[in-house]
C-alpha cells in the first residue's frame, strides 16, 4: 500500500492507495471533519453518531465497507482509523448536510484522475508539486532545494526499507533523532516554533534548514551504508552521528555569520491557513 496525506482547503485529509487494489481508502474522520467544519475530536464524536443512526436505518454495508487502517496521527503514530473508498465516502458525504458536500465530492474525483496520471507518468506529481509551491510564492531557488531534500529524504527511506526498519512509527523515530541532533529541537518543538499544525514542517523551513535537514539526511545514509547498518537499534545511531556532521556544520556557520538557523519563520499567510503539497 502506498501511504500518503493530501490537502483540501488547507484540511489535511490522510489516504492510503492499494497498489494491488488499484483503491484509494481514505479517513473517514479526516472527511467529516472538513463536512462539519470543526476540529478532529468533533468529527470523530459526529462519525460515532452518524455510524449508530446508519445502522439503525438499516445500511450496514455502509458501516461494514469502512476498514480500519493505520494512518499517521500528529503525534506522528500510526494509530488504526476509519478507512472507505470512494465509492462509500461518496454515500458517507451524502448522509451529512453541509455546504462541503459537492466540492469535496469534486476534489476526490480529481484526487483519483491525478493518482492515474502519476502513475503513467511519475514526473506529473513533481511538475504539480513545482506549479504549487510557484503559486504559494516560493522562490525557484527554495523550490529547487525544496525538490533535492525529498530526493535526499527518499533514498534514505529506502535504505531503511530494505534493511529492517518498520514504516511509521519507526520511521518517525529515526526522522526525529536525525532532526533534533542537528537543530537542537524535536519535530514538534519545531513545529510549534514556527507557529504550525498540521502544516508540513519542509514546507516551512528558510532555505537554510531545508539544506541541513538534507545534509543531515544524506550523512546518515552514507554512514549507514558504509557499515550496513541493519535494524533499528542499529540505525538510531547512524541517525545520530549522521544528524551531528549537520550540527556541526550549522553550528560553524552561525558562529562565521552570527546568525541563527534555525528560525521561528514560516510561509503562513495571515489567516494561518497555508496549503501542503500531497506526496512531498
Amino acid at each position: 500500500m502506498d501511504k500518503d496525506l493530501t490537502i483540501f482547503e488547507g484540511r489535511r485529509i490522510r489516504h492510503i492507495y492499494d497498489e494491488e487494489k488499484e483503491t484509494y481508502y481514505f479517513s473517514v474522520v479526516d472527511i467529516i471533519a472538513i463536512l462539519i467544519e470543526k476540529d478532529y475530536q468533533s468529527a470523530r464524536k459526529y462519525w460515532k453518531v452518524l455510524k449508530g443512526r446508519i445502522i439503525q436505518e438499516g445500511y450496514y454495508e455502509l458501516v461494514t465497507n469502512c476498514y480500519q487502517l493505520k494512518m499517521q496521527a500528529d503525534d506522528g503514530k500510526m494509530r488504526k482509523t476509519d478507512a472507505a473508498d470512494i465509492k462509500t465516502i461518496f454515500r458517507i458525504i451524502q448522509s451529512v448536510p453541509s455546504k462541503k458536500a459537492e466540492p469535496i465530492k469534486q476534489w476526490l474525483a480529481k484526487v483519483g484522475q491525478e493518482r492515474v496520471q502519476e502513475m503513467a507518468d511519475p514526473s506529473a506529481a513533481i511538475d504539480r508539486a513545482r506549479e504549487t509551491y510557484k503559486k504559494l510564492g516560493r522562490s525557484e531557488k527554495w523550490i529547487q532545494q525544496r525538490m533535492t531534500g525529498q530526493e535526499t529524504r527518499s533514498k534514505l527511506t529506502d535504505y531503511w526499507k530494505d534493511h529492517d526498519i518498520q514504516e511509521g512509527e519507526e520511521y518517525a523515530i529515526l526522522t526525529n533523532i536525525i532532526h533534533q541532533e542537528w537543530s537542537g529541537l524535536t519535530v514538534k518543538e519545531h513545529k510549534n516554533l514556527k507557529g504550525l499544525k498540521s502544516q508540513n514542517l519542509r514546507d516551512h523551513m528558510s532555505e537554510a534548514e531545508l539544506i541541513f535537514t538534507a545534509l543531515a539526511e544524506l550523512s546518515t545514509r552514507q554512514i549507514a551504508e558504509s557499515e550496513n547498518a541493519t535494524g533499528f537499534e542499529e540505525n538510531k545511531k547512524t541517525a545520530k552521528r549522521g544528524g551531528k556532521i549537520a550540527k556541526d556544520a550549522k553550528e560553524r556557520l552561525e558562529l562565521e555569520t552570527g546568525k541563527k538557523v534555525v528560525t521561528k519563520d514560516n510561509f503562513l499567510p495571515q489567516t494561518h491557513k497555508s496549503k501542503q503539497i500531497p506526496g512531498i
